[in-house]
């Protein structure tokens, strides 16, 4: 028999020992299993703290008239899009955007100051109303949300930003532990960069295509962590099978004998399995004999 035969039968021998320990102890391999399984779904379930992920989409570009120059600042934009991405998430726009969030209210309408009655004198010395008097009125805002108090440094971990190849439009995505949260933040970001952008560069046109939703889960992945337990369990129950096997010294096989240690069978002691009754059966017949001899 050549090596590379040798070789190919103690492998097929390896694996069918393989598939004889896993038939053995499939039972413990599925406790394994499921065990770890469960703990890894309780862990990420009940214990791992949360985290919701909501995104809006920018579009930054430059207003022409002129038809030559339009595509041109097009290029320039998309090219620009990696400085538009630096910039969201610079200082500059993360201060205004943590001042906003604790505070976030948009003003609707701007404060009216009251202004008086209007009179015309006529010629026979009456007076005629030539306008109204005006009341003041307040400056109307609109919360946009719940007031948040997140630093800039807490933005800077909690943005994102992704962008796609040959386009103008990307995306600013926030991590928050509420989904609310995360919504807020991600608008606040994106309204203070269209507020920022044209006194930082020359852009004129900042367009939030998408406003973001309330976030959605993005942290723990429940199930792929779930599917991570059942496959460690697998791993460690084989691993320990394969290490108890390996270390029992039994001899299976006369081969080992004669072929490893060198020594010669003599012969085979068969096993013969007794029925359950037979202790109980010897005792009679013992005491059947006993009583024959007393007669």
């Amino acid at each position: 028999m050549s090596a590379e035969q040798q070789n190919n039968e103690e492998v097929t021998i390896d694996l069918r020992r393989l598939f004889i320990l896993i038939k053995k102890h499939i039972i413990s391999i599925l406790i394994w299993m499921i065990g770890l399984g469960l703990i890894a779904y309780g862990v990420s379930e009940y214990v791992l703290v949360p985290k919701y992920t909501a995104s809006t989409q920018l579009l930054v570009n430059r207003k022409t008239t002129d038809a030559n120059q339009a595509y041109a600042n097009q290029q320039a934009d998309i090219n620009a899009v990696t400085t538009y991405k630096d910039i969201i998430t610079s200082n500059v726009i993360l201060k205004g955007a943590s001042k906003y969030l604790a505070n976030p209210v948009t003003l609707v309408k701007k404060a009216t100051p009251a202004k008086k009655a209007v009179y015309k004198t006529n010629d026979d010395g009456t007076r005629t109303l030539v306008k109204k008097a005006v009341k003041a009125k307040p400056a109307v805002y609109k919360r946009e949300s719940k007031s948040y108090s997140v630093s800039a440094n807490e933005l800077a971990s909690a943005v994102s930003v992704t962008t796609t190849t040959s386009s103008q439009v990307f995306t600013l995505s926030a991590t928050a532990e509420t989904p609310a949260k995360a919504q807020a933040i991600a608008n606040a970001v994106a309204k203070e960069f269209k507020e920022q952008i044209p006194k930082i560069m020359d852009v004129n046109n900042v367009t939030i295509v998408a406003a973001a939703a309330k976030g959605t889960k993005s942290y723990p992945n429940v199930k792929m962590i779930t599917m991570v337990g059942v496959l460690a369990g697998l791993v460690i129950s084989l691993l320990i099978i394969i290490i108890k096997d390996l270390s029992d010294t039994t001899v299976r096989e006369d081969s080992f004998m004669t072929n490893e240690l060198g020594l010669t069978n003599l012969g085979e002691i068969a096993h013969i399995t007794m029925p359950k009754d037979w202790t109980f059966t010897a005792k009679t017949a013992e005491k059947r004999g006993s009583s024959r001899r007393r007669i």
